[in-house]
């Protein structure tokens, strides 16, 4: 039996967290789902898969951003994930950042709460990432993919 490959899902605690498990449930038929959030209750809603917590920042605490990304490198260099996904916020986008520089590939889905524009997380992650997507259609254009609605799944 050949062992399944990696993929790391990573986002902050909330809202962000419930919709990457929406996305996750289905890959993990396929792959071995490694999980990262903010918050040590989202460990209850990953059951017996692994789980890492990862410190919380924003915008307002920059300097905690070195640190989170260090730390995440290590992570994807110890794992050694097929891909790392996120749905937000800063925490997620340093370890796409992370998985990036690691020569991972990286794919950011934008959270549905964003209807006129891309978050300012999702703006930073389009610059860099592999994929990109977003949950509506009207924001979506060469970069940007649409594929439907996360919670409509």
């Amino acid at each position: 039996m050949t062992e399944k490959q990696k993929i790391m899902a990573v986002a902050s605690v909330g809202g962000h967290f419930v919709q990457l498990l929406t996305i996750t449930k289905a890959l993990e038929k396929h792959y071995e789902i490694i999980y990262c959030s903010t918050h040590d209750n989202c460990r209850d809603l990953v059951g017996e898969r692994e789980y890492y917590l990862m410190e919380d920042f924003n915008r307002k605490t920059p300097w905690k951003l070195m640190a989170g990304f260090i730390k995440q490198v290590r992570m994807i260099k110890e794992k050694r994930p097929v891909a790392v996904i996120s749905t937000g916020a800063a925490p997620g986008l340093a370890a796409l950042m992370a998985a990036r520089v690691c020569g991972v590939k990286t794919i950011w889905i934008d959270s549905i709460a964003n209807v006129q524009r891309l978050s300012a997380s999702g703006r930073i992650a389009r610059m860099f990432v592999s994929r990109i997507y977003t949950q509506w259609p009207a924001l979506a254009d060469g970069k940007v993919i649409y594929a439907g609605n996360v919670l409509n799944q």
